[in-house]
């Protein structure tokens, strides 16, 4: 049985997709604009965003690409 990592927040998803919207908010940018500079379709934006949403998921390359697009380093995106 593999030990529990101490710190290990099991909800990390959900934190990082409460902080994508949270951001881009503070950006004053809307769902399509952010979709558009990342060049994904705004439906897996929005369901990115979504809490509950079971199919989201995302890619380190696409948090690195938000740390630079809202200014937010990457460790901001797992912050409670």
């Amino acid at each position: 049985m593999i030990k529990e990592i101490d710190g290990f927040n099991h909800n990390y998803r959900e934190i990082i997709c409460k902080n994508i919207k949270k951001y881009r908010k503070e950006q004053g940018l809307k769902l399509m604009d952010l979709a558009e500079i990342l060049d994904v379709s705004p439906d897996y934006l929005k369901r990115l965003e979504s809490p509950g949403d079971s199919r989201k998921n995302c890619s380190l390359t696409l948090v690195y690409k938000l740390s630079l697009i809202l200014n937010k380093k990457i460790d901001d995106f797992f912050k409670e």
